[in-house]
């Protein structure tokens, strides 16, 4: 990476950065990365303003949400992060729900979103170091993640799309441990901070 990129934490001051990533979809869909905050009825009923105001309603409480990779002024990635009892779509997902069910000191890794000119350069795994060191101030005794396997064969390319929770290779490099296969493709990863 030749440009000189700094990570930051979500608040109302970096807010206008990422609803500038983010652009007019909101991410993906609308979803303004608050889907594992609501069902699907609710995130539906929102529309992309609704989740957009959803999100800037926990920024605006001072929630943790996750982390801004920035060039400049330039927004160029972004990573969810938060205590897992903030996320309550994990446990109801087949491939997140909780390994130890009710364990406390949890904090997940959902979402990844790089800016198409910024991806295959490593920045999500820069997002996810620092992801963990936002876990491990806040608390956590444990930070999780939900990564899709791209060493299994499959008979078409694996979108950028499917990689919104990240790669196991990445995380495995990061050194988080599988603590559970989902299905072929799909894992629960932890990292052990205490």
């Amino acid at each position: 990476m030749t440009e000189e990129v700094r990570t930051l934490e979500l608040d109302t001051s970096t807010l206008p950065a990422l609803e500038e990533l983010f652009g007019g979809n909101g991410a993906v869909a609308g979803c303004w990365c608050t889907w594992f905050w609501q069902t699907n009825e609710r995130l539906q009923a929102n529309g992309s303003s609704g989740n957009r105001d959803l999100l800037r309603s926990r920024v605006r409480a001072g929630d943790p949400i996750g982390i801004l990779a920035m060039s400049g002024e330039r927004p160029l990635g972004w990573v969810a992060v938060g205590p897992r009892s903030s996320y309550p779509r994990l446990d109801r997902s087949p491939v997140t729900r909780a390994v130890e069910p009710g364990e406390d000191g949890i904090w997940s890794v959902t979402c990844f979103f790089v800016h198409r000119t910024h991806r295959r350069i490593g920045l999500s795994r820069r997002l996810l170091d620092a992801a963990v060191d936002r876990a491990g101030r806040g608390g956590a005794r444990v930070v999780e993640g939900y990564p899709v396997d791209t060493s299994v064969p499959r008979t078409s390319r694996v979108g950028s799309g499917e990689l919104y929770h990240g790669t196991l290779g990445m995380f495995i490099s990061a050194g988080f441990e599988i603590a559970e296969r989902r299905g072929q493709r799909r894992a629960v990863v932890r990292l052990a901070l205490s």
